[in-house]
C-alpha cells in the first residue's frame, strides 16, 4: 500500500491509518459535541464499542477503499447516535423504548433483595459499592441507585429529596 518491503509496509501502514482515523475519530467528536463518549445511556456504550471497533479496523486496513469504508461508517455512528439523542429530547415514548429505568436497590439503610434479585446485581457488589461511596452503616444510605449505564449511585446523607429519585423504579414484591 505504501512501500515494496512487506515489514515494512505493515508498518507504516499501521502507523499511518492508525494516526488518520485518530484524526478523523477527533474530528468527528468536535463536530458532534462534548455527549459523543458519554456513558449516558445504554446506547452511548454501545457507540463507544462500536467506534473502537470500526477504529481498530480502519487500522489494520489493507487498501484506501477498506479506510474509507472504516471512516464512513465512524460517521454513520456519529450521525446515529446525534439523530437518537434528538429523537429521544423530543419524545418521551421514543425515550422509553431506547432507554432502561434505573432502579433503587436500597431505600432508607434497607437493602431491597427482590430488587437484587430482578437486577442480578450480587450483594457482595452492593456493599463493595457503599465501600466506595464511604458509607460506614447502612442507616448512612438515603438510596441506592442501579442507572441505565449499569453504574450504581449511592446516595447518603440526612435526607434525600423525591425529585433526586424521579424516573426510578422502586420494586417491592
Amino acid at each position: 500500500m505504501f512501500v515494496d518491503v512487506a515489514t515494512l509496509d505493515m508498518i507504516v501502514r499501521g502507523l499511518l491509518l492508525t494516526a488518520l482515523a485518530m484524526c478523523w475519530v477527533v474530528i468527528l467528536v468536535r463536530i458532534n459535541g462534548l455527549r459523543s463518549f458519554s456513558k449516558m445511556t445504554n446506547f452511548d456504550f454501545v457507540m463507544t464499542i462500536a467506534l473502537g471497533s470500526l477504529l481498530a479496523g480502519a487500522s489494520q486496513s489493507t487498501s484506501w477503499s477498506e479506510f474509507f469504508q472504516s471512516a464512513i461508517a465512524m460517521a454513520a455512528l456519529f450521525a446515529v447516535q446525534f439523530g437518537a439523542a434528538r429523537l429521544r429530547r423530543s419524545s418521551n415514548t421514543i425515550e422509553s423504548i431506547m432507554q432502561n429505568t434505573p432502579v433503587i436497590l436500597m431505600r432508607d439503610g434497607e437493602i431491597l433483595e427482590d430488587a437484587l434479585r430482578q437486577t442480578r446485581v450480587a450483594r457482595s457488589d452492593l456493599i463493595a459499592k457503599l465501600r466506595e461511596a464511604n458509607v460506614l452503616d447502612f442507616s448512612q444510605v438515603r438510596a441506592v441507585i442501579l442507572e441505565t449505564t449499569g453504574d450504581i449511585s449511592v446516595l447518603h446523607g440526612d435526607k434525600c429529596s423525591q425529585e433526586v429519585l424521579q424516573g426510578t423504579t422502586y420494586i417491592d414484591r
